[in-house]
């Protein structure tokens, strides 16, 4: 594996994200226009979120 593609981030759409987090594709519609959820960029019109990014705010909202 090459250096480019081996330290390439990985990124959902917010399908996935909705699916990974068992929550509606709405849901993760809302915290991105609210700016509570995990960070995210455009791509043009594309919305992505990075894995490592959304594991990280993931990790954050454990409670207990």
């Amino acid at each position: 594996m090459d250096s480019v593609h081996g330290s390439s981030p990985t990124f959902f759409t917010q399908a996935e994200v909705a699916e990974l987090l068992r929550v509606p594709v709405r849901t993760v519609e809302d915290w991105r226009q609210t700016r509570v959820g995990p960070p995210y960029v455009k791509l043009g019109r594309h919305v992505r979120y990075d894995r490592d990014e959304l594991f990280t705010w993931i990790k954050g909202r454990r409670h207990g």
